[in-house]
Parts: structure tokens; sequence; C-alpha cells
């Protein structure tokens, strides 16, 4: 089944700390190249993500993100450094002169340190967010398979143009060698000259190997059933795709190079267009 590299992915969900969101986009790419954003919150579980990642996937630009909005039981708790608060309070009360006032609870709070952020035990969320990700992932790769699908249908399609225009093109073949037979031959009753028949058959043996194309067609048809073949392996296919796509675009080149009427040149364009068609969407292929 082919898998293509362009997808999209979002997931979010809502719970007692807060949102979690994931999303996952990606690109044809040489090679597989994983590029991570997560919450600070969260940044523990990248090695564990990056580990799922090259465990289902081969090629393509991956841009994963986690975004992590706390609720606020999570963003407003907080913690008091009592040891610091009751060095202050010793400290102002070693120095305390007799016209001063005693120092306020909130004068001691201020000070730098006593009050900070509470130190939450995200375990719990980490289990989460990695959760909530085994879904999105899950929900990518589906998302991979459906556009590998549509893909693999396109090319389908493709390969049966070009065996049409292969077929076109063997039926032309012995009307060409006709109509250049009776070339020469309007040619010689033109300048009213006898003719050698030995040397004219030579002739058109020489053209007819200039013209054949018999190797580039069979050479076509055994592509077409290579990227047929191809098409049902379960497994990343887009290099040996990509591959077979240009030895195809060889043979039409070829098969132009040896064209001589207006019909196998018109067939050969057509033929170049679906190579081009098929060679764009391989690009996308895992």
């Amino acid at each position: 089944m082919l898998k293509s590299m362009t997808a999209f992915s979002r997931k979010e969900t809502v719970n007692d700390w807060g949102t979690l969101v994931w999303e996952m986009r990606s690109v044809n790419h040489r090679y597989l190249d994983i590029s991570l954003r997560l919450a600070d919150e969260l940044r523990l579980i990248e090695p564990q993500v990056r580990d799922k990642l090259n465990a289902k996937l081969s090629r393509g630009k991956v841009e994963v993100s986690l975004r992590f909005k706390p609720s606020q039981k999570v963003s407003s708790q907080i913690a008091v450094n009592e040891a610091l608060a009751a060095q202050v309070v010793a400290a102002a009360q070693s120095i305390e002169l007799s016209e001063s006032q005693p120092l306020s609870a909130l004068e001691v709070l201020r000070w730098p340190g006593v009050v900070g952020q509470a130190e939450a035990d995200f375990g719990p969320l980490q289990q989460l967010a990695l959760e909530l990700f085994d879904t999105t992932l899950e929900d990518y790769i589906d998302t991979r398979a459906r556009e590998g699908e549509k893909t693999a249908t396109m090319l389908t399609d493709r390969c049966t143009e070009i065996e049409k225009i292969v077929e076109q093109v063997r039926v032309l073949r012995p009307q060409l060698i006709e109509r250049q037979h009776a070339k020469l031959m309007s040619r010689i009753v033109e300048l009213n000259v006898e003719h050698d028949t030995a040397r004219l058959e030579q002739e058109l043996v020489y053209i007819a190997q200039r013209l054949d194309v018999d190797e580039e067609l069979d050479r076509l048809t055994a592509h077409l059933s290579e990227l047929r073949d191809i098409l049902k392996r379960n497994e990343p296919v887009g290099r040996r795709l990509d591959f077979l796509v240009q030895e195809f675009n060889r043979e039409a080149n070829t098969l132009s190079s040896k064209s001589s009427d207006s019909e196998t040149t018109a067939l050969s364009v057509d033929l170049k267009v679906m190579i081009e068609q098929m060679r764009e969407q391989v690009q996308n292929i895992e």
C-alpha cells in the first residue's frame, strides 16, 4: 500500500491539567527529517516521541508540535519558601530599632525567593500527552494511506493510458514502413529512372532499422508490469517508483527521437505528458 509523504493531523484534549494540542504536518523529503516543538512542561517526552516516529515513518519532512495551556488550578499554585521567610524575619528582628515598625507578613512575602511557583508532578500529564500523541500519529498515518491510495489509483490510470499509446505506436509501425516504400516509389517515378530492386530493398531495411522502436515499446511494457507489481507492495516504494519513472522517461525520449511522422510525434508528446504527471505524484510517495 502506497503512503503519501504529505499529510496533516491535529488532536486536542481538555482535562484537569488544562488543554493539550498535538499537530503533525509533513511534506516530501529525501529522507526522514523530524522537527519537534514541545511545551516546556513536556520536553521530557521528546525521546519517546522520536522513537515512535522513527518506528512508523521512513521518509518525509515531519513537523510535530505540542501546545499546553494549563488550567487555572495548575497555573495558580504557589509555594512559600518558609526557611527563607524565617531567615528574613530573624534578620529583621536582629536589627530592629526601637522606633521601627515590626515587619509585616506581606513585606516578608515580597522578599525575592520567598514566594515562587509550586513544582507540580507532570508525570501523569506526560502520560496523557503520549496517549494523545499515539492517537494523533495513527490519524496522521491513516491520512498518508488515504492520500497514497488516491495516488495509486492515478498511477494505475496513467499505466492504462500509456498502454494505449504503446499499442497505437505498434499499429502505426507497419503503416509507416509502407508509407516510406510508397514515398520512395513515388520519387523514382517522378524522376523517371530505372531502379535497382535489391538496392531499394536495402534502403527500406535501413529505414526500418532506423525507425525501429520495438525495443523501446517492449521496455515500456515491461516497466508498466513492474510498476503494477510495485503498487501491490506493503513497504516504502517511493525511491523505487522514482527510479522507474526515470526509465519511462528515457524510453519516451528515445521514441520521440526516432519519430519521423506527425502521428508518432503526437503520441510521444502524449506519452511524456503522462510520465510527467506520474513523476509529480511519485515525488510525494514514501
